[in-house]
C-alpha cells in the first residue's frame, strides 16, 4: 500500500519569511482573482486574506482530510472557494485554460514527486504535451501558468532540479518562451522547516505569463544565490549574495535550453562556444543491470564496501580473460566475469565484483523484462567508467575487459589514443567545474556528460598526459595508490588548456 506521504507529498510552507517573500513578489493590489492549485493548510491564503479582506481566492486541494479543514477554516468567507480535487485532472480547470486562462495570480507550493502509478504517469504525460510525469511540481508549473490570464503572475516555491535536469527540458522551453520570467532565488532546503527530501536545493521563480514571444525571449531576470539565510531572501544589496542578470533568450539557445548558473562566466562561456563536445568525440552509454543482482551479483570478500547482502564468489569459477568479449555468455565452468560498479575511485577499480554469466543465463537476460542487456556492444570493450552519481567530485576509471552496470555512464572514445588523455580529464578539478555548472546536481547521467567541451590537447601535452597516466595506473595496480605529483601535472596541463 503506497503511504498517505507518497501521494500527495505536501511539504507545508512554515516558514514566514519565505511566505512573506512569496506574497511580496505577487504585487497584488487587491482586485484580483487568486488561484492556490494545492492549498495545504492555507499558509498563503492567510497573508494574502490579511492584506485584503475581501479579495477572490479559489484553493483547491487534494487531500480530503486538509480540504475538509480548509472549508471549516474559511467557512464565513464567500470570497473564498475551497474544492477537493486534483489540480492535474481536474477538468472545469482544464476547460479554463484551454480557454486562455481566468487568475489574475497563482501563488503555490507543490507537491514534490508525488506518486502515480504508470497508467496515470502515460495519461498525464499525454495530457500535457509530453512533459516529463514522473515529477510532480513541473506538472502543476505547466498546468498553473496555463490558468493564468495574460500578464498574470506566478510564484512558486520547487526543487531547483528544472533549471538543469535533461527530464524537465520541455518545461524549461516552455518558461522561456511562453512567459517572462521575473526573479529565481536559489538557496539550501535546509531553510524549508520541518523537510528531509532528497532534494539539494530549492528555488522561488517568480514569473509572468505571456503571449509575446519576441518580447519573452528579449526579457532580462534575476537570479539570486549565496543567501546566508532564510531571512535575507528578498534582502537588497547584500555584498555577499551573488545576482546575475540573465536574458531570456540566452538561455533558450544553451543546449538543452539549460539556465548556466556557475558564478565564473569564463566557464559558461567555454560551455556555450564550444564547438566540440565529449559527446562528439566518445560514445557514452549506461551498462548491464541482471534484474536481480541478489542471486547473480557476487563479491570477492566480506570485507568489501556495501557487501553484506552479497555472497562471496567461488573463486574457481572466475575467468579474467574477457578480451573475446564473450556477448552471449561463457559455455564453460568459469561463469563469472569482473563488472565495474559506482563509487567514487580514480584511474583503476579493483576487480571486487562479479557477474553470472553463463551462456543459459545471457540468455535469460537478453529476454527477461527486469534486467536491462543494454549497449552490448560497449561490454568488455576499453573505455572509461564514470559513476552516475558522485558525492563531490566527477571521478572516472579504466573499464578493459569487464563489463560495467547501469550505475556507470561508459565513455568510449572514438580515437582510442585519447583514452588516457580522457581519464585524466574526467579526473581533474577542470572537468568537475563544467559539469557541475552544466549540471549543479550529483547526476553525472550520459545526456550531461556529452555536453562539456572537449578541446583536443596538442601532441606534446598528449604524449606527456597519456605517459603520466600510464604510471598512474602501473602504481595503483602494485601497490593502490599513485603519485600526486603525476596528477598534479595533468591537471595543470588541462587547467591552461581550458583557459579559466
Amino acid at each position: 500500500m503506497i503511504s498517505e506521504q507518497r501521494v500527495f507529498q505536501a511539504y507545508y510552507t512554515k516558514s514566514e519569511p519565505i511566505v512573506s517573500y512569496m506574497v511580496d513578489l505577487l504585487d497584488l493590489n487587491g482586485t484580483e482573482t487568486i488561484f492556490e492549485p494545492c492549498a495545504g493548510d492555507g499558509v498563503f491564503i492567510d497573508p494574502i486574506l490579511k492584506k485584503f479582506q475581501d479579495i477572490t481566492i479559489d484553493a483547491f486541494e487534494l487531500n480530503e482530510k486538509a480540504c475538509d479543514k480548509l472549508k471549516v477554516k474559511y467557512s464565513d468567507l464567500g470570497n473564498v472557494s475551497i474544492k477537493q480535487t486534483d489540480t492535474l485532472t481536474d477538468m472545469d480547470l482544464e476547460f479554463l485554460c484551454s480557454m486562455g486562462g481566468k487568475y489574475d495570480a497563482v501563488i503555490a507550493n507543490p507537491p514534490y514527486g508525488a506518486w502515480r502509478n504508470t497508467l496515470d504517469r502515460a495519461t498525464l504525460k499525454k495530457r500535457f504535451n509530453g512533459f516529463y510525469a514522473k515529477e510532480s511540481y513541473s506538472l502543476f508549473l505547466y498546468r498553473s501558468i496555463e490558468s493564468l490570464n495574460e500578464g498574470g503572475k506566478l510564484v512558486f516555491i520547487i526543487p531547483d532540479t528544472y533549471l538543469n535536469l535533461n527530464m524537465h527540458k520541455d518545461i524549461r522551453k516552455y518558461i522561456l518562451s511562453r512567459t517572462k520570467i521575473k526573479e529565481i532565488a536559489l538557496f539550501p532546503s535546509s531553510y524549508f522547516p520541518g523537510v528531509n527530501f532528497g532534494y539539494a536545493n530549492l528555488s522561488i521563480i517568480a514569473l509572468e505569463k505571456s503571449s509575446d514571444y519576441k518580447s519573452n525571449v528579449e526579457n532580462t531576470f534575476k537570479l539570486i544565490k549565496g543567501y546566508k539565510s532564510v531571512d535575507e531572501l528578498g534582502s537588497e544589496n547584500l555584498k555577499h549574495l551573488t545576482n546575475l542578470e540573465i536574458q531570456q533568450k540566452n538561455v533558450l539557445n544553451n543546449n538543452g535550453h539549460i539556465f548556466l548558473t556557475n558564478i565564473n562566466p569564463d566557464v559558461s562561456a567555454c560551455i556555450k562556444q564550444s564547438k566540440i563536445n565529449i559527446g562528439d568525440i566518445c560514445d557514452c552509454a549506461t551498462g548491464f543491470y541482471s534484474g536481480n543482482d541478489k542471486d547473480r551479483l557476487k563479491v570477492i570478500s566480506k570485507e568489501i564496501r556495501n557487501s553484506k547482502r552479497y555472497e562471496v564468489v567461488d573463486k574457481e569459477k572466475i575467468t579474467y580473460d574477457c578480451s573475446s568479449r564473450p556477448l552471449n555468455g561463457i559455455d564453460s565452468d568459469k561463469i563469472f566475469v569482473p563488472i565495474v560498479k559506482g563509487g567514487n575511485i580514480k584511474y583503476v577499480k579493483p576487480d571486487n565484483w562479479f557477474m553470472e554469466w553463463s551462456k543459459e543465463l545471457v540468455s535469460f537476460y537478453k529476454k527477461d523484462k527486469k534486467a536491462r542487456y543494454q549497449n552490448s556492444s560497449y561490454y568488455f570493450r576499453k573505455g572509461i567508467g564514470v559513476p552516475m552519481v558522485s558525492s563531490t567530485s566527477i571521478t572516472g576509471v579504466l573499464i578493459e575487459n569487464r563489463l560495467f552496470d547501469q550505475s556507470i555512464v561508459g565513455i568510449f572514445p572514438k580515437e582510442e589514443n585519447l583514452i588516457h588523455y580522457l581519464l585524466a580529464f574526467f579526473n581533474s578539478p577542470t572537468c568537475n567545474k563544467l559539469i557541475r555548472t552544466i549540471n549543479p546536481s550529483t547526476n553525472n547521467s550520459s545526456n550531461y556528460i556529452k555536453r562539456i567541451p572537449f578541446i583536443k590537447p596538442n601532441v606534446q601535452d598528449l604524449n606527456n598526459i597519456t605517459e603520466n597516466v600510464k604510471q598512474i595506473i602501473e602504481q595503483v595496480k602494485i601497490s593502490g595508490d599513485y603519485d600526486l605529483d603525476l596528477e598534479t601535472k595533468n591537471n595543470k596541463i588541462i587547467k591552461e588548456l581550458y583557459e579559466f
